[in-house]
């Protein structure tokens, strides 16, 4: 039996490839759209495991640090190294924000870390370059996404920082490449006022007659100090010890500190579903979109092309081919298609996501399934044009 897919395809070779080719590229506009879901998770993932802590510390009644405002005290990590099970806590700070570089803003999530060695708490586990903050002040550690190089100098606020160090796939949620500074300076960063709503407390604080007493020498000097000095941070990291659960050792926190403590998987929890869910929804609408476009290409390719060969399949009905036959050459072509249009996809995903700003993660997995929903439509794509065929009466072909 005449394969009539084979020959239409080697007949009008060029016109399938082009239309594989806009296929293609639209299956590969999905791929990259379910790569962006995916690097998001990654992206939360990575802000996590980074950490290096079993557990949170944040303000009571909030979720706290990313997904809430969160004010913590920081001579509270003192206070926990009291509780059974803490080997390690530290404090840090997280603030979004837009920093300079060669005339260009650049959005980075500055994160203030306690000074010390290689693996601490909060600090950037590797890096590729450099080394670790080991000043109080005037120190930084760059992603590389962020395109500072060592030795630079970048101003955040008031201050001037030198880059000593490089990191690799230090983000935050939302793919912002974080630039980690000391924690005195990180406090500034976020709390501190700026001059003139300095001057203009210093004025409501000497006005007030409780704090400038004649009898009481210095008070308002200690009150105007106190009132400038930040204590605050946004979250404790803790670090469990080997021989202890870290939900016992919540536990045993949040009784006596009043705090608010979330385990590493339960502050995933909170990333994905509170901060990644609202994208998530986005990129699944986008995707059912655009498996429906691609539903209907597919169909109206084929419905188009099953059309140019009407007189063919009258006179292989005439001839005496079965309708199983017939079927079988529409379904071959839709098939072919879906294939060209994968491999171009898939190619095409593979070489355009190093380019985008955004971390975008392909898998094989999803590789996997997308070219099993890929046959899928195509299959169901086919139906309009199969029957089509099948009302072609063989008298049409004298």
């Amino acid at each position: 039996m005449i394969n009539l897919a084979v020959r239409d395809i080697l007949y009008a070779w060029g016109k399938f490839i082009f239309t594989g080719l806009g296929l293609g590229l639209l299956i590969g506009v999905t791929f990259t759209m379910a790569g962006v879901y995916r690097g998001k998770v990654n992206d939360a993932e990575a802000l996590l495991k980074n950490s290096g802590a079993d557990l949170w510390l944040v303000q009571k009644n909030t979720l706290g640090p990313f997904a809430e405002p969160s004010k913590v005290h920081d001579h509270l990590y003192r206070e926990i190294f009291a509780i059974p099970g803490v080997a390690q806590a530290v404090n840090v700070t997280y603030v979004t924000m837009q920093v300079r570089h060669r005339k260009k803003d650049i959005r980075t999530m500055v994160v203030g870390v306690d000074p010390g060695v290689y693996a601490e708490l909060g600090q950037p586990q590797y890096l590729i370059a450099g080394r670790q903050i080991t000043r109080n002040h005037y120190e930084a550690i760059a992603d590389l996404a962020t395109g500072f190089k060592l030795g630079e100098h970048i101003k955040i606020r008031r201050n001037y920082y030198t880059i000593v160090g490089l990191s690799r796939r230090m983000v935050a949620t939302g793919g912002d490449p974080m630039i980690f500074i000391p924690l005195k300076d990180a406090q500034d960063v976020q709390f501190l006022k700026d001059n003139t709503a300095i001057i203009k407390q210093r004025r409501r604080t000497s006005e007030n007659p409780v704090f400038n007493r004649p009898g009481v020498p210095g008070l308002l000097d200690a009150v105007i100090t106190l009132q400038q000095t930040n204590h605050f941070v946004n979250a404790i990291l803790v670090q469990t010890k080997p021989n202890y659960a870290a939900n016992e050792v919540a536990k045993s926190i949040r009784r006596w500190k009043q705090l608010q403590v979330y385990t590493n998987t339960q502050m995933k929890k909170i990333l994905l579903g509170k901060i990644i869910a609202a994208s998530a929804k986005q990129i699944s609408m986008f995707l059912v979109i655009l498996a429906l476009v691609s539903a209907a290409i597919i169909a109206f390719i084929i419905y188009t092309l099953t059309l140019g060969k009407i007189r063919e399949i009258a006179v292989l009905k005439l001839i005496g081919a079965k309708n199983l036959s017939i079927i079988w050459m529409i379904l071959q072509q839709a098939l072919a298609l879906g294939i060209i249009g994968f491999m171009i996809g898939k190619i095409a995903a593979t070489l355009w996501a190093p380019i985008f700003p955004k971390h975008i993660m392909l898998l094989t997995s999803d590789s996997a399934w997308g070219f099993i929903t890929i046959m899928m439509i195509c299959v169901l794509a086919s139906i309009i044009a199969i029957r089509a065929a099948l009302k072609v009466d063989p008298a049409e072909a004298i």
